[in-house]
């Protein structure tokens, strides 16, 4: 490889802020009898390049792959070093993953895997491909591995590079057999599901049968597939859905500003992630995840890890997700700032108010899949009728299946709303909030408004419990419902059970919406 780095513009990487390499050339698609000083066999080829990434190295390294005629598999092995560092410094992590002789464009048909960093090698031929990656011809052309430096120490990043080409007949790639869009189900109803997972198609370490078989144990209707930029995992779930579990395909968008879960894309939309927050337009992946089908869901918007809280803004977002796995303060603080949004779908502002969902993130033992689980009411246990339900806001969020609730919001001429519904009073007319809660003995119910906690009361035990209370369209905007554990500590909130979506209340005749 060239040892001179050549700073590319967009327009030839594809990317903003993009570095390519010098290229890694191979001499020729059959090696000579004995090896060519090249090859490690009769019928591979091998080279092994280095080099060193500065602390200013852009967010995508690019490294061409020069890859001839005659070649059955590609395979990759990378390392760099991790100094020490001091305390309070970030140390070195880099990324990888590759594009074909199609390109790097954004979007484009070029993707061929990505594993961020959770290995250290992989391969791709027609008929499979390391998971994360997409199985294909290796067709001859320039190929792209795409390094991505997550952070770098002072010292910069020193890496190698082994890239090894197995030559024969290329074999040939099986058509992909994704889930179906629906599921038997039980007409409208709620549905119980997990929408943000990881397999070992990204950083988790379960496979997706195991994934399923957990799903099933916990009793959920649907489950979404949500790698770190890759879509491989979509066609990994063959045999393994059936009328009592509906698998969605999607992908979390892992960019270096936080990171957004399409729920229940078309199978096989790749949704590109090498924007930061300075570079696109507000709504960019809002818009590209609604092109393909899916829901725009911010994850973990307030997390603390680098690069995980969400800094694009909500515009064109279809929910957001307020819990992650097991209720942290994080969550604590992603609430707050979803509750005080709902005033400005009150006063008019916004004609959509953003649900709240909840899933569970989880990656490997001991992550509980379906900690938390998003109830949806809808139709039907198909895509379409779950992406509506969520859309609505006809959602609740429950730390496991064992909790059921119902809520509902009333007036004294019959009105009536659900969750996520808007309800119209005579001015002065009282509206009674009901909650019933079953699987949570010991737990604090809590009536929320725009003014806050304005009233709670335990659950007493045994079967499932019914509480109330009153007020008006003229003392609240809206009305919702939580379920929480006795506080750890005195002073501090208790840890979540469950949570609903509001009920909005509104004068009639008097703008109210």
């Amino acid at each position: 490889m060239e040892r001179r780095e050549v700073l590319k513009l967009s327009a030839a990487t594809g990317t903003a802020g993009a570095l390519a390499l010098g290229p890694v050339r191979f001499a020729a698609a059959t090696p000579a009898p004995g090896g060519d000083g090249g090859s490690d066999g009769g019928d591979t080829l091998t080279r092994t390049v280095g080099g060193h990434l500065p602390p200013g190295a852009p967010d995508h390294v690019y490294v061409p792959i020069e890859v001839p005629p005659g070649v059955r598999e590609l395979a990759v092995a990378y390392r760099y070093d991790r100094p020490d560092v001091p305390d309070g410094t970030v140390g070195n992590a880099c990324d990888i993953g590759i594009f074909d002789e199609r390109g790097t464009a954004p979007g484009g048909p070029g993707f061929r895997g990505w594993s961020g960093g959770a290995r250290s090698s992989f391969f791709l031929r027609a008929d499979d491909a390391t998971p994360g990656y997409l199985p294909g011809p290796v067709c001859p052309g320039t190929w792209h591995l795409a390094l991505g430096p997550y952070t770098l120490a002072p010292q910069g990043l020193s890496y190698e590079i082994t890239v090894t080409l197995r030559l024969g007949a290329p074999g040939r790639t099986p058509p992909p057999v994704y889930p179906p869009e629906r599921a038997r189900g039980r007409g409208r109803a709620w549905y119980r599901g997990d929408g943000h997972l990881h397999s070992v198609h990204s950083d988790g370490r379960r496979t997706p049968a195991e994934i399923a078989a957990l799903a099933r144990a916990a009793r959920l209707d649907f489950i979404n597939t949500s790698e770190h930029n890759t879509t491989s995992s979509h066609r990994a779930w063959e045999g393994l859905w059936g009328d009592d579990l509906l698998i969605l395909t999607g992908e979390e968008i892992t960019t270096r500003n936080g990171h957004l879960v399409a729920l229940g894309t078309d199978p096989g939309a790749f949704l590109d992630w090498r924007r930061r927050a300075r570079d696109t337009s507000p709504g960019a992946y809002a818009r590209a995840v609604h092109r393909v089908g899916g829901l725009a869901i911010p994850a973990h918007p307030h997390a603390s890890c680098i690069g995980c809280s969400w800094k694009f803004g909500l515009d064109g977002a279809d929910a957001v997700e307020v819990w992650n796995g097991p209720y942290t303060a994080e969550d604590e603080t992603a609430l707050a700032a979803w509750d005080g949004a709902l005033v400005a779908h009150a006063r008019g502002d916004r004609p959509r108010w953003l649900p709240a969902v909840g899933h569970s993130d989880a990656h490997r033992d001991p992550d509980v899949i379906g900690l938390p689980q998003t109830v949806v009411l809808a139709d039907d246990l198909s895509r379409h009728a779950l992406q509506d339900g969520i859309r609505a806001g006809r959602v609740w969020i429950a730390e496991s299946a064992d909790i059921d609730l119902s809520f509902d919001v009333s007036g004294a001429r019959g009105e009536h709303a659900g969750i996520g519904g808007h309800l119209l009073l005579d001015g002065g007319a009282a509206a009674t909030a009901r909650l019933t809660v079953s699987g949570a003995p010991g737990c604090t119910a809590t009536f929320h408004t725009d003014q806050g906690t304005l009233h709670s009361a335990p659950i007493p035990p045994g079967g499932p419990a019914t509480l109330t209370w009153t007020t008006s369209a003229e003392r609240a905007a809206y009305v919702r419902a939580e379920v929480r554990h006795p506080a750890d500590s005195p002073g501090t909130p208790g840890r979540m059970a469950a949570l609903t979506n509001p009920v909005f209340l509104g004068v009639r005749g008097g703008g109210g919406r």
